[in-house]
């Protein structure tokens, strides 16, 4: 069977939609980009409950503050880039408060790979995680979109929430999407455990395939919850391979290498990490597949790596 790809950002205003009937004091904020970010079907269900603030990121911020002081539970939707480089100033000051502030950031990464690196939000995963208070969630299916949009209303708190633009593969999780556990995807072995943000399920997928077709055993690990982690089950890998690789969407600085480097470092085993993402650079305009392939986000280029390292 064929493998179908979908755009997770189509699933944006879906899930606001179906989280409403369960949490009817939703409120969400846009600043000009609602129907890149299809908060605007939200804002077509729910006019009375949609603010159109234009392009004032900071206090949109602000104004979900205060929104959350009165009992909301405000959604800030917006690029991700915007959402918490932009505004990241606030969003910490909103997370000191541990306000009730819930922040969806679709493009990340490269994924709004024409706009250059003014658009490129390789770094909102370094930048959200190191706050104090805030939840970090990345979905890699729509599912997942849908269960962590309703997450996110469950927790109080400040929550970020990384949803794709680019397209990640059509697939169903094996378990309910759950704040700090991350799921075993498929596994046939241990010579490599290969572990991923939602944003770059496609990479990751086309690497474990082109593992098992080179006659290698991986393990393939969707992390979901990127703050907090899965420490039990990264020590649990730990224990039964010599190699983890990390796929992301980002700079491998501080982000999901960053994360799974800091776990490893606590244990008294040795195990070698491989990181796979932007390096310490700004990337470039150019259409999304180009982008990525060039700044390391490039399937085949990371199996070659991983079987030359086996």
């Amino acid at each position: 069977m064929d493998q179908k790809y979908i755009s997770l950002r189509d699933y944006v205003g879906k899930a606001l939609n179906a989280a409403k009937e369960e949490f009817p004091n939703i409120t969400v904020i846009d600043s000009d980009l609602d129907t890149s970010t299809r908060a605007h079907d939200f804002a077509v269900e729910h006019p009375e409950s949609f603010v159109e603030l234009g392009i004032a990121e900071s206090s949109a911020v602000s104004l979900a503050m205060g929104m959350a002081q009165e009992g909301m539970i405000p959604f800030y939707v917006n690029f991700a880039i915007f959402v918490t480089g932009t505004s990241w100033t606030q969003l910490r000051q909103a997370c000191y408060e541990n306000a009730n502030v819930k922040i969806l950031g679709t493009h990340p990464g490269m994924d709004d790979g024409p706009d250059g690196a003014s658009h490129h939000a390789n770094e909102d995963l370094a930048i959200t995680r190191v706050i104090p208070n805030i939840t970090v969630l990345v979905p890699s299916n729509e599912k997942e979109v849908m269960q962590a949009v309703k997450l996110a209303c469950e927790i109080d708190g400040p929550v970020y929430i990384r949803v794709a633009r680019d397209l990640v593969p059509e697939r169903e999780s094996k378990n309910v999407f759950v704040s700090g556990k991350a799921e075993i995807v498929e596994s046939v072995g241990y010579d490599v455990v290969l572990v991923y943000e939602g944003t770059a399920a496609k990479q990751a997928h086309e690497v474990y395939d082109g593992l098992t077709n080179a006659g290698k055993k991986p393990t393939l690990v969707n992390i979901r919850s990127l703050k907090p982690i899965d420490k039990t089950l990264i020590k649990e890998m730990a224990k039964k391979t010599e190699r983890f690789a990390t796929i992301e969407n980002h700079t491998v600085i501080g982000g999901l290498g960053g994360a799974i480097a800091e776990e490893l470092s606590s244990f008294s085993n040795p195990v070698k990490l491989m990181r796979f993402g932007v390096q310490d650079e700004f990337t470039e305009s150019g259409k999304t597949a180009d982008v990525k392939k060039k700044y390391g986000l490039d399937s085949e280029m990371i199996v070659s790596s991983i079987l030359d390292e086996l």
